[in-house]
This record gives structure tokens, sequence and C-alpha cells, in this order.
């Protein structure tokens, strides 16, 4: 099979590599436990995390410190969790240092932080804006596309100051905030191109898919070839509204759904679903630019659409293009994150993503995915000749065909920097 292009923000994958993934150690060392009798305030230094274990950490200690908490992020260089405490709590400072993370003190507690995205949604649901709260500068991360102006930008801005200093940040996108969905190839309904996320069992134990609530608007009835038959038929969807997700049941109960997402060649198993941590690295796959990667910015976010306003959204840099429209979000220990929705930008210039979160979607739907269901899984057209397989295997193909004349040279000199697993090469 030809290579697929890779994208300006690229991921590579060695041969064998993913067999690894899901062996990673993780770091505890001894000398980060408390010793027995030691005071608690002399602790352990914060403990060094993959990813996903900060952001069980982070769930744990939410619950502990109540309205002391006010987020959390994960420090990928030094691979550890930061927790932000409001000022003046140190009882509960204390407490997140026991539990083996790094305090950070801050002004702005979580509920002032979604008191002033609630005023964000009252007075500025204007299309073409976003917010989520960024517990690395502990404040509101507001963004408005090229489509905000006038008027409009006034008034956002306007609601931004009478947050109050230091509780907002407002920036401006070059691009425009849109669903990533296109005519081509990959999953096909009504002339319209998206890409399949991850393979699940639906609540009946049949095989099924998840992809974007926005491309069900297409039509009910999916192909895995451009003009060609129905292999699967949307069950649920939502879109806009809470969330953004559908899940599309296939219509042969034989087909195999493995838990795995094609990276074009090569398979990273999925284990699980997962919830996103801030700063944690991931990588998507779509069927229009293929593997991309980057970091998760925040979370919770609102994203403002002209078909309408989505919440509960995961915000990154990973770039996207349509057609990437319900493209699985992951990272390379194979848990499954999140669901492709929208932004701006592409992946020439970079932009601002969103992403349903797959934890509240298998909820929503009431499917399970990876170890969560016997036969169930995660993949990108991982499915060989069968189910989604035949889908992806087509759109690569055809991709690779209308490649650039530099792209097979782009592959060749990304040879010396593989390793075993995927990597950032940006």
């Amino acid at each position: 099979m030809s290579h697929k292009r890779i994208p300006k923000r690229k991921a590579a994958i060695a041969v064998g590599g993913v067999v690894a993934l899901g062996a990673a150690a993780i770091l505890l060392p001894s000398a980060n436990a408390s010793q027995d009798g030691a005071p608690d305030d002399t602790a352990a230094a914060p403990r060094t995390l993959k990813a996903g274990d900060a952001s069980d950490l982070a769930t744990r200690l939410a619950g502990t410190l109540g309205d002391a908490y006010a987020g959390a992020w994960y420090d990928g260089e030094e691979k550890r969790l930061v927790v932000n405490v409001v000022r003046g709590e140190g009882d509960m400072a204390l407490k997140v240092r026991s539990a083996g993370a790094e305090v950070r003190e801050v002004d702005n507690s979580m509920a002032e932080l979604q008191a002033g995205a609630g005023t964000l949604k009252s007075e500025a649901t204007i299309p073409g804006t976003s917010w989520a709260v960024d517990p690395r500068t502990n404040r509101i991360l507001v963004t408005a596309d090229s489509t905000v102006t006038g008027d409009k930008w006034d008034r956002l801005e306007s609601t931004v100051e009478s947050l109050g200093s230091g509780m907002a940040t407002l920036e401006k996108s070059e691009g425009t905030f849109r669903t990533f969905v296109s005519g081509g190839d990959a999953i096909f309904a009504g002339g319209a191109r998206c890409s399949l996320g991850f393979n699940v069992t639906a609540g009946d134990g049949s095989p099924a898919f998840l992809t974007a609530g926005h491309c069900a608007a297409a039509g009910d009835a999916w192909s895995d070839q451009q003009g060609g038959e129905p292999i699967a038929t949307v069950d649920q969807a939502l879109f806009p509204g809470d969330g953004d997700f559908a899940l599309v049941r296939y219509d042969d109960p034989a087909t195999e759904a493995p838990s795995e997402v094609n990276v074009g060649g090569q398979t990273v198993p999925i284990v699980q679903a997962a919830e996103a941590t801030v700063g944690q690295q991931v990588f998507r796959m779509g069927s229009t630019t293929g593997l991309a990667d980057g970091q998760v910015l925040g979370l919770d976010a609102t994203v403002n659409y002209p078909e309408g306003t989505v919440t509960g959204l995961i915000q990154t840099d990973v770039c996207a293009e349509p057609g990437d429209s319900g493209g699985s979000l992951f990272t390379q220990d194979g848990l499954a994150i999140g669901l492709t929705s929208g932004g701006s930008g592409d992946c020439t210039v970079g932009g601002e993503t969103f992403f349903q979160p797959v934890t509240t979607a298998l909820a929503a739907v009431g499917a399970t995915l990876g170890d969560g269901g016997a036969g169930a899984g995660a993949g990108d057209g991982g499915a060989g000749d069968g189910g989604a397989g035949a889908g992806d295997q087509a759109g690569a193909e055809e991709q690779a065909g209308g490649q650039d004349a530099g792209a097979e040279q782009e592959q060749s000199d990304m040879g010396s920097d593989r390793h075993s697993g995927l990597t950032r090469t940006h």
C-alpha cells in the first residue's frame, strides 16, 4: 500500500513498535515514597507519571480537595502532574504533595472560572467563538475566529473585560471555526466524507463505530467507498448541543471491528477510553491529513459553530482539515481520547481544533470500547477485509495517488528519526 501524505505537524510509527507501547512502565521511584514517621510536609517530590496515570491522580485529587482544587495539567517534559490549589489552602497543598503531584498556588478557583464561562455563554454566544478553562494560566482562554468583527467583537471584548482582571485571555484566530466535513473518501454518506473514529460494541453486543455527530446530518446510511453500497447505519447522533458524536452500527453483525487505529500501514492497539489531561501529548488520525500530533490545551470547551453551540469538548493544537471529522484522537500507549469535531486553520498553518471526549460519547450511547467489551475496539479502519478497514484502505490509496512529488522524499527523510512507538517530529 502506498504511503499516506504526512502533514506539516506529523508523527511517525516504527514497524513493530506498537507492541511495546502498552508495555511502557510507570516510573515511581521508591525515593519518592513517604518514609514511616516522616512529616507530611517532607513527603515526596513529585512522582514521574505517564499522562494517563496523571489524569487518574488529578481526578482523585479533585475529589479530595473540593473547593480548593482549581484544575491540573500534565508537564510532559518533567512527566509530572501539576495541581492548582487556591491560595491560602496550605493543608490542601500538603495533601497534593503527599500524593506525588506538584503544587501551584493560584488566585482563581474552579467555581469562579466556571462562573466566568457561564457569563460568556449567556452574554457572548457568538458564532466563531470558543472558550475553555486553561489550568496552566488559571484563566479562561477565549478565542474568536476571523468572522468575529465589528459589533460582535466589541460585544465579546466587553464581556471578557466584565469578568475582571486576571480571569480570561482573549485571542484572535486567523481561520474560521467549522466542522471538518468534505466530499471525497473514507466513510461516505450523501456526498459527504468523514473519518471513522473508534470501533465499539453497542449495548446489545453488535459491532458499531463512533464518529462525529455532525457527520450524521449527511445521511443515515454510510459506505466505505464513495458511491458504494452502505455498510453501516446511524443509530444515535448528537449535534449541536452537549456534544458532537454518533453511534453507527455495522449492517452485518459478523463484521470484524478490532480494537486498533490504522495509522497508514501500521496499527496502534487501543486498550480503553480515557479522559484527556491538559498538557498531554495526543495523536489524531483522519482520512484527509493522516497522522498528526500535538497537545491538549483545554477541557470542557464550548465552541460556537455556524450550525450551533457545542459544549464539553477538548481543545488542542493538533491540525485537521475537511474530511478528518470523526477521526480518532488517541495516545501512544493506546488510550482512546476523542473524536474530531472541528476548528480553524489547516495542517499547513496550524490552528485550533476541538474533539468530542470518547468517554462521554460511550456513556451517552451505551457502548463499550477496548477491554470494556468482548470483541469491541477502536480503529480508524483496521478491520482488514471487513467493515471499516476497506474504507480507510481505499481512502489511503486514493490519497497516495494524488500526493505531491515531495511526499515520498519526506517519508524517506523521516526514516532516521524513527524509533519504537509514536514520536513527535515537529
